[in-house]
């Protein structure tokens, strides 16, 4: 038997990091069995689905490296095909037509719960002859046996029994003539063979619908496996209309893909004390039964530890191509493209985020505008002049334009004039990146290159002589 398991989202709102860990513990299933994998997308839900969020999904999943063997096939496209199979049902007396209005039906739950009864439909219309009843409103609902039990074995939470008179006869196409989720998923799984239903624990009750559906079609049953939840730190369960833990934002600030997925699969899911795994890792240590039956913990700390991980441990020449696309994000303007290596290596070690390595270095590419006086207020409070212009001097005198150079040009500069060096890295600082706090500055200076660095240095000094400070 081919494995064949399958991700189904619905384009009702970005993917979030509940979504991504069930796309993606389904890839790494079939990956270990050398199945196949299925894209769905559930977008039968006309008033919330967008186009906008279906090519999103794909994005996302393209981003991240999730590849499936088939699809994405749109249950848009098939609303005729589940039309003509209720059809069918409705005939062989399996489904039948409802036609209590929803004004009706909110009345009779209104009253069961004052009678502290069950609040599931009371069956009115189930032996109706249809043929009796002409141009009225209809739904159409799953005729669901009233006796026995629906059992069945979860691959994370063992055997799980649902007495079929507590269940309801749930509604499997709507006024509108539109299929529900319960029924279009059971025959979306069997025509392509999925054979593994790995999903989240809020589908749990859904299981024993389907299974009958299955069951009363003499459709073979696929096995379940049903994801506890991802909480935040509040134990909330995460929403997909919660920005914090979509994974777009976290693809806009400058993730890498493989810290999103290692975090991910650590999500519910270990192998002994490791932390770090590669792709080819999960797919070959990857089993339904290390999944975890209790909640997962959203941990931000812990995803910014793992990207700046990988971020270390990525060779330059990927975050080069990483940081200059989010630098074109930004609109940032590079002339000098060789610097980008030196910028990198002197950033890598404190950034957890590529994003924050184009924020940390957008001096760099854009021009410093002083446009307040507090600037040149806190240049000149330090009478530097005088310093600068002799700086400048044993600057333009190196032969060789390194760091330690920079270093000991400065220092001598210091010595000789009994300026403390402290102010002078703050004057250059300042200068060089209008901010007071910065890497090392003589890193600064020499990815920055003679020639900038000498007209920052000049300019600055022919403004401090033009402003004057007692106006302000």
């Amino acid at each position: 038997m081919i494995i064949k398991t399958r991700f189904a989202p619905s384009p009702t709102g970005f993917l979030h990091f509940g979504n991504i860990r069930t796309a993606l513990f389904s890839w790494l299933f079939s990956q270990h069995h050398k199945g196949l994998f299925v894209l769905r997308i559930e977008d039968t839900d006309y008033s919330r689905s967008s186009i906008k969020y279906s090519k999103e999904i794909e994005k996302i999943l393209n981003w991240l490296n999730i590849t499936w063997d088939e699809g994405p096939y749109y249950q848009s496209d098939k609303i005729a095909y589940y039309q003509s199979i209720i059809k069918n049902m409705i005939d062989k007396k399996l489904a039948y037509k409802c036609y209590c209005s929803k004004k009706l039906l909110q009345y009779k739950k209104q009253q069961k719960i004052l009678r502290k009864e069950t609040s599931h439909y009371d069956r009115t219309c189930r032996d109706i002859n249809p043929n009796t009843i002409i141009n009225k409103p209809y739904t159409v609902r799953f005729r669901n046996p009233l006796t026995g039990s629906v059992t069945f074995y979860d691959e994370i939470r063992g055997k799980i029994k649902f007495q079929n008179n507590v269940l309801d006869d749930v509604i499997i196409q709507r006024s509108d003539g539109i299929p529900t989720y319960n029924f279009c998923v059971v025959i979306d799984d069997k025509d392509t063979h999925i054979t593994h239903i790995i999903r989240g624990e809020e589908h749990l009750n859904n299981t024993p619908y389907q299974i009958n559906i299955l069951k009363s079609m003499k459709l073979n049953i696929p096995k379940y496996a049903h994801l506890s939840m991802i909480i935040d730190k509040d134990g909330k369960k995460i929403s997909k209309r919660n920005n914090n833990f979509s994974i777009l934002h976290y693809y806009k600030q400058g993730f890498l893909p493989e810290a999103i997925l290692n975090y991910v699969v650590r999500l519910g899911w270990s192998h002994g004390d490791k932390e770090i795994f590669s792709i080819q890792e999960m797919k070959d240590l990857f089993s339904i039964s290390k999944i975890n039956k209790s909640s997962s913990i959203f941990q931000l700390d812990k995803l910014l530890w793992m990207n700046k991980y990988y971020i270390n441990s990525t060779s330059n020449k990927v975050i080069k191509r990483y940081f200059q696309f989010y630098l074109d994000q930004k609109g940032f303007k590079i002339h000098n493209k060789k610097i980008l290596n030196n910028i990198i290596e002197l950033l890598k070690p404190r950034c957890n985020t590529i994003q924050q390595m184009v924020t940390l270095s957008s001096y760099f590419f854009q021009k410093i505008e002083f446009k307040t006086i507090k600037h040149y207020k806190e240049i000149k409070s330090k009478k530097p002049i005088k310093i600068l212009q002799i700086i400048t001097k044993n600057l333009c005198s190196l032969k060789i334009w390194s760091c330690k150079n920079i270093v000991l040009s400065i220092k001598k500069s210091s010595i000789r004039e009994n300026y403390p060096i402290k102010n002078i890295y703050m004057l250059l600082r300042i200068i060089l990146t209008g901010k007071n706090h910065s890497p090392n500055i003589s890193s600064i200076i020499e990815i920055f290159g003679k020639k900038i660095t000498i007209l920052k240095i000049l300019t600055t000094i022919n403004n401090i002589k033009k402003i004057k400070i007692n106006k302000y």
